[in-house]
């Protein structure tokens, strides 16, 4: 199923389709994308990824053909055939199972508008049951956020945060993850005498840049943070009027606290006890101090009481509200912000407004003409346990969860345990092995609309190229889908996705006041009232996003993680790579990223190798009661011992076979961070 290479490309300014950064890139007129200067990126720098990123666009294994299931083999059809058989079945599962049946995996790496209809389509339906890989990364994040702020995002921008005095980075290598970020916001910082500390088990090109570097071992963050706090209380470091204007609950937590040994709590986490008093003193004493916060922290099944322990640190030391201060989770997908933001969450509607609340529903059945369901719907980590039960039938937009769910051999045999499924995508990956219908859709090169990144900035994409084939727009998909699916089918009539826009800002309050040719070639930040001038960039200044002057001090106390370590087991923990994104599906096509580097390897400390007889190289097989994968070793001091590490970019090794499905019991987010595991050399 090759495509069609004369796509006529050209250049337009448009948002790179990887990580949450937001850089701006165009067709370079040479089978490249190249970057322009745009308002994250603003001389035009980009990293290996986004100058790959044309690399599949034009890629010989693009789906240029609807693919429907015959008799176990895929056999291309027509575009009228393929909907009708998807009509057909959605249809029939619902009449027999009810709306609930079915779960609609929204994609992070789509449009704002993309996944606005697609979102609507299955609210018009009758059901919430819509996720998207945000519950996989920072949903845990969101959710004690959007508690004790009421907000789940970052609270500060990129800007300023090149002006702040104290980085602390925790669960994350933005060196290598969200290059950019790095290069052009944290560095000038730190050259300018901002301190930074580093939290993570393993040495990395960010620790290479930090002032302190805090090894924790997996699973122990809160012993960890909890110990710090403890430091800041004991020294008379806690930002007295702020914990009396702008907090509630400071009693109780310090009374939690009093329990807290800092030696102890240090111990537990495999951590120097004078290290932590350090990173403790160097947060609070900096006049401005910013956490960012990644996986690390979050995919934990304690995660969100890890955030918890986090917000705890920024309110004591009156760290929020201000300029270079504040709680900053960086985005993984260059739309997972904007995904939740339009509601692609079961249990959110467009805005963050929860399903339950019977004013937000009626403000979008006046929109829409029928109301969206009031009950949470369920998550997609939850959905895939219930595949062939509860679920008969998965929509599966732009995502690949046949990979980048845990225990993915369990949920591939779930996967075949559906009645239907239907995927959208570009390629033939390892979630379309499963499908029975696969539509062609357009890549980001082919598509307009807009994204969020990680700092709340909306920014437009415009198309580089014309579609392969007989592929689609994305958009053009869904709304055909919604007016065949759903009975008030004038809901689905757009003409572009500006209009989709335009209602889009009539819903969400957050979106309010923006507007295409407000975006411009350039941004507007959320959140952007109607009767704004533009959007605010600084959260949390007089009042927080909850409307509450305070936010609330809560103690937290430990959990052990769910996969305990019996003796002779080492820990897996996981993570991304700087040449690589996601379950590689993109990645893994472009040449010049495979070239870096094509193939995984298992970091394991020389302690762990040299008492399994492994050496550098070496040929190592990973295995627990879940799976077992088989890579080669790279010895290095750079992982703590006990830990190892490799990314979830590969099919082979197909890292998450190892990971648990035990859920954070919050946002049930999956535990990819510390999976008990035996590691021996091959052979």
């Amino acid at each position: 199923m090759g495509t069609d290479q004369n796509q006529n490309p050209r250049a337009e300014q448009t948002v790179c389709p990887y990580c949450g950064v937001g850089c701006t890139i165009q067709y370079a007129g040479n089978g490249k994308a190249t970057g322009t200067a745009g308002p994250v990126n603003t001389k035009g720098e980009i990293c290996p990824k986004g100058g790959a990123a044309f690399d599949v666009v034009t890629h010989e294994d693009r789906l240029t053909e609807p693919l429907v299931r015959e008799n176990g083999r895929f056999a291309t059809a027509p575009w009228e055939a393929a909907l009708s058989r998807v009509t057909d079945r959605l249809g029939e599962i619902i009449d027999q199972h009810g709306p609930d049946a079915v779960e609609f995996f929204a994609s992070s790496n789509c449009t704002n508008e993309e996944n606005y209809v697609f979102q609507k389509i299955a609210r018009m339906l009758g059901t919430n049951n819509v996720d998207n890989c945000a519950r996989l990364c920072h949903s845990s994040t969101v959710a004690a956020m959007s508690e004790r702020f009421g907000a789940g995002a970052m609270t500060n921008t990129l800007d300023d945060l090149a002006e702040t005095d104290c980085l602390l980075v925790t669960g994350a290598n933005p060196a290598e993850q969200h290059p950019v970020i790095f290069r052009s916001y944290f560095l000038p910082a730190i050259r300018n005498g901002a301190t930074l500390i580093h939290i993570d088990p393993r040495e990395t090109d960010t620790t290479d840049a930090a002032d302190i570097h805090l090894d924790v071992r997996p699973g122990y963050d809160i012993q960890l943070l909890n110990s710090m706090a403890k430091v800041v209380l004991d020294e008379g470091l806690v930002d007295e009027s702020f914990i009396e204007d702008r907090t509630t609950g400071y009693a109780d937590l310090t009374a939690h606290l009093d329990g807290v040994n800092v030696g102890s709590g240090a111990d537990a986490a495999g951590v120097d006890p004078e290290t932590v008093r350090e990173a403790a003193r160097a947060y609070a004493e900096a006049d401005r101090a910013a956490i960012v916060t990644g996986m690390g922290m979050s995919q934990h099944t304690c995660g969100t009481d890890n955030v918890h322990a986090l917000l705890n640190l920024a309110l004591l030391t009156g760290n929020v509200g201000r300029p270079g201060t504040g709680v900053n989770p960086l985005r993984g997908q260059n739309n997972v912000q904007g995904a939740g933001d339009v509601g692609a969450l079961p249990s959110v509607l467009p805005g963050y407004e929860p399903v339950t609340d019977p004013d937000a529903r009626q403000r979008i059945a006046d929109e829409w003409g029928a109301e969206p369901p009031s009950e949470p719907g369920l998550t997609e980590t939850t959905a895939t346990h219930q595949f062939g039960d509860a679920v008969k039938a998965a929509v599966v937009f732009g995502e690949n969860p046949a990979v980048t769910e845990p225990n993915a051999s369990a949920v591939r045999a779930g996967f075949d345990d559906l009645d239907f499924c239907v995927v959208i995508d570009l390629f033939e990956t390892a979630t379309v092995d499963h499908a029975d219908v696969v539509l062609p859709g357009s890549s980001w090169a082919e598509k307009a609309g807009t994204v969020t990144n990680t700092d709340r900035r909306v920014m437009r994409m415009r198309p580089n190229a014309d579609l392969p084939g007989n592929a689609r727009r994305d958009l053009d998909i869904l709304t055909d889908l919604g007016q065949r699916l759903v009975d008030e089918s004038d809901a689905f009539d757009y003409d572009g996705p500006e209009a989709v826009f335009e209602e889009l800002t009539r819903v969400n309050p957050l979106y309010a006041g923006m507007s295409y040719e407000g975006i411009g070639d350039s941004y507007q930040r959320w959140p952007f009232p109607a009767d704004a001038d533009c959007g605010t960039d600084v959260l949390h200044t007089e009042t927080f996003a909850s409307g509450e002057e305070t936010a609330p001090l809560l103690p937290v106390s430990p959990t052990p993680p769910a996969d305990g370590v019996a003796d002779g087991e080492l820990v897996l923990t996981t993570g991304r790579a700087l040449q690589h994104f996601n379950s590689g599906a993109l990645t893994r096509r472009s040449e010049t990223l495979m070239r870096m580097r094509g193939e995984d390897v298992l970091e394991i400390h020389p302690d762990d190798a040299t008492a399994r007889g492994i050496e550098d190289g070496d040929t190592v097989v990973i295995e627990n009661d879940r799976g077992s994968v088989t890579v080669s070793a790279a010895v290095t001091a750079a992982i703590r011992p006990g830990v190892v590490f490799c990314t979830f970019h590969y099919l082979e090794p197909l890292a998450n076979a190892l990971t648990g499905d035990a859920l954070d019991p919050v946002a049930e987010i999956p535990e990819y961070k510390h999976s008990a595991v035996q590691v021996r050399k091959s052979g």
